[in-house]
């Protein structure tokens, strides 16, 4: 893995940093968009004052199947980190569905076995076709399968999305589903759903932030504890009128009868998990697995047939029980620069603090080499984004900043979540004060670096606060009778900047002969402005020689 000297490309005198502003895209219109709605006069002035291009953050560019798939800050990280674009979860489970792979896999055939021996076969995850982290596609596929392989008795756990698609959608897919329930069963065929509840409520929970969460799914599915209601309609109704929230907030529920739960977990169950993606299915997956436990008390184990979509974690090799094989990434940028000498410098809060770690190295935990990495989480707030939108960018900004004046490190990479974040949430003022607060990190930022005689990437994983109202087909803007328009939670489609902010006569310019140029094509710039020829089969960089 010995990285060969440039001679078209001096290396940067001093440290290149790698600016993530999570969820920042560049949207074709301004209605709705908190990007441009937001005083940002330093970001302004960089885009509008330095080399800058846009780069594809969705769909085919980032391995998705198609180029109506959003794009994800899972698949954004991998792509900076790899410099090569890798099939992702989505395409992977449907194609290993399509062909049937699925079915004839050890792990599938193990789930089956404990489901025909009296078990009941339970479906947990993300209830959408939002395609980030599951698709409803791929829990109906097993269905079927589950049903045409003789189980007689399936429960699902539904977690309501209203963030990969629109923020009250919960309807749109539950009532379709009953009915298509409905025509699954049989007097051999038992399925239901069980429980439910708002992703960002109950499981979901990613690196560490809130265990809680965790626990309440825990109690919900496993356990059956919790406000019971006939339906999940129902329950999404009630709460709806009771809490006023969006879907995401819905407090978890158990569809009972005759005031017993209809799908506890117990010995001698099979539970699948269907997301594909891992961050936010890791926890979830350790309250299965492990036998020592201390998190929150889970009370006595059951002895289920546990399988992930994928493993999520390989390293940890969690689940070790697992559908489909995911993409093996390996050669990451990350990876080049630790056995080639080049200190290395990554941070982030805790929301995003695997996506500059674990996902920017291929999907692997831990670090390369000890001696030349320094990773640096700066703990979230445990509490709503649209609350305290700057969230924790200032701390961020103040350890980055004595990293890059220390001189220790040659390249620094950092995510700033709050675009993502807020933007989540739909709320537009939030995002706007967002925008503004991130702006303020970078005037503190870029002026340190370029002090040094670094060189500064402003880039982004995908949009999502470039786009805070639903659209329709046209591409207007979705609004009621009384004119307002209905807030928007999901990822965007649009492309997102790519700005190099260095000193007078850098020794390079932005090429112009690469008009589907992506994240994947990042990592060879990186490697370029540190003095290194790319390895052949990256993507292209961004720069040529003056």
């Amino acid at each position: 893995m010995k990285l060969a000297k440039s001679s078209r490309f001096p290396a940067c005198p001093g440290p290149v940093v790698t600016i993530v502003l999570d969820g920042v895209g560049i949207s074709p219109r301004e209605d709705g968009d908190a990007v441009k709605a937001a005083r940002t006069p330093n970001l302004d002035r960089y885009m509008a004052s330095y080399p800058m291009t846009k780069l594809l953050a969705h769909g085919t560019a980032v391995g998705m199947p198609s180029d109506e798939d959003m794009g994800n800050s899972e698949v954004g990280h991998n792509a900076f980190g790899a410099g090569r674009v890798f099939a992702q979860g989505a395409k992977l489970v449907a194609e290993s569905i399509s062909s049937s792979h699925l079915w004839q896999g050890h792990a599938w055939h193990e789930v089956i076995a404990t489901s025909n021996q009296g078990g009941t076969l339970h479906f947990l995850g993300l209830f959408s076709d939002g395609n980030v982290h599951s698709h409803i596609d791929h829990l109906k596929a097993m269905i079927e399968q589950a049903k045409q392989e003789g189980v007689a008795k399936v429960r699902i756990h539904i977690l309501l999305d209203g963030r990969d698609v629109g923020e009250t959608s919960a309807l749109d897919y539950v009532d379709p589903f009953q009915v298509y329930l409905d025509g699954l069963r049989s007097a051999e065929f038992d399925v239901a759903i069980a429980s439910g509840g708002g992703r960002m409520q109950i499981t979901m929970d990613r690196y560490e932030a809130d265990w809680s969460m965790v626990k309440r799914g825990w109690d919900i599915h496993v356990l059956g504890l919790g406000r019971q209601f006939a339906s999940a309609h129902e329950a999404i109704e009630t709460f709806r009128s009771e809490a006023n929230v969006i879907d995401q907030d819905l407090p978890g529920f158990v569809i009972a009868k005759d005031g017993k739960p209809l799908g506890t977990i117990v010995d001698g169950d099979a539970v699948v998990f269907f997301n594909f993606r891992g961050d936010r299915a890791i926890e979830i997956s350790r309250a299965f697995t492990e036998e020592q436990f201390s998190p929150f008390e889970r009370g006595p184990l059951p002895k289920v047939t546990y399988a992930g979509m994928m493993q999520y974690d390989g390293d940890t090799k969690l689940p070790p029980r697992f559908l489909v094989e995911p993409p093996t990434i390996d050669r990451t940028l990350g990876e080049y620069l630790a056995k080639n000498g080049i200190s290395q410098y990554a941070i982030s809060e805790t929301q995003k603090f695997g996506h500059v770690t674990y996902f920017w190295n291929g999907n692997r935990s831990g670090k390369f080499d000890e001696a030349s990495e320094t990773y640096v989480e700066i703990p979230s707030d445990v509490v709503p984004f649209e609350q305290r939108p700057w969230m924790k960018c200032a701390e961020i900004t103040d350890a980055l900043i004595e990293a890059v004046r220390s001189g220790q490190y040659k390249y620094l990479r950092v995510n700033y979540a709050n675009g993502d974040m807020v933007g989540h949430t739909g709320n537009f003022e939030a995002a706007v004060t967002a925008m503004q607060g991130l702006d303020l990190q970078l005037a503190r930022l870029i002026p340190v670096i370029l002090e040094m005689n670094g060189t500064a990437i402003i880039t982004a994983d995908h949009g999502n606060a470039d786009e805070m109202y639903e659209l329709d087909k046209k591409g207007n803007v979705t609004r009621n009778a009384e004119g307002r328009a209905k807030a928007k939670t999901s990822h965007t489609l649009n492309p997102v900047p790519f700005v190099l902010v260095s000193g007078e006569n850098p020794g390079y310019t932005l090429r112009q002969d690469l008009p589907k140029a992506g994240l994947s094509n990042v990592a060879a710039t990186v490697l370029n402005l540190l003095g290194f020829d790319a390895p052949e089969d990256y993507d292209p960089s961004l720069i040529e020689a003056d």
